[in-house]
């Protein structure tokens, strides 16, 4: 299994949620962050807001799935043109999971 973990704007969650659902991945976590990337923040004026409001995704997929996914994030996530500051995806291995419920290893009955 793969945790794949998107850092993306917050007009692209909603989006991002219907499209991932529409493709059958209806279980993520989701977390309201602040932060920076390359893009160092924003000038407006005299002011630089040096850290912005994104939202963190955690989906959670099987190996076969990881690159269709990434992919429908990055097409629906992206804004028009692609722009600094539209987020990062980064995808992690799973080495184990399991479900409190069953109190059982997940891939194990």
């Amino acid at each position: 299994m793969k945790l794949i973990t998107a850092v993306v704007r917050d007009t692209a969650v909603v989006p991002l949620q219907v499209a991932l659902a529409e493709a059958g991945h209806t279980g993520i976590s989701r977390w309201n962050v602040i932060g920076r990337g390359r893009q160092h923040g924003i000038r407006v004026g005299e002011v630089v807001y040096d850290e912005l409001a994104k939202t963190m995704l955690y989906i959670v997929v099987e190996d076969g799935e990881k690159d269709a996914v990434v992919d429908l994030v990055i097409r629906t996530a992206q804004s028009e043109g692609g722009q600094p500051g539209d987020g990062r995806v980064f995808v992690s291995d799973i080495a184990e999971s399991y479900t409190i419920s069953s109190q059982s290893k997940d891939g194990e009955e």
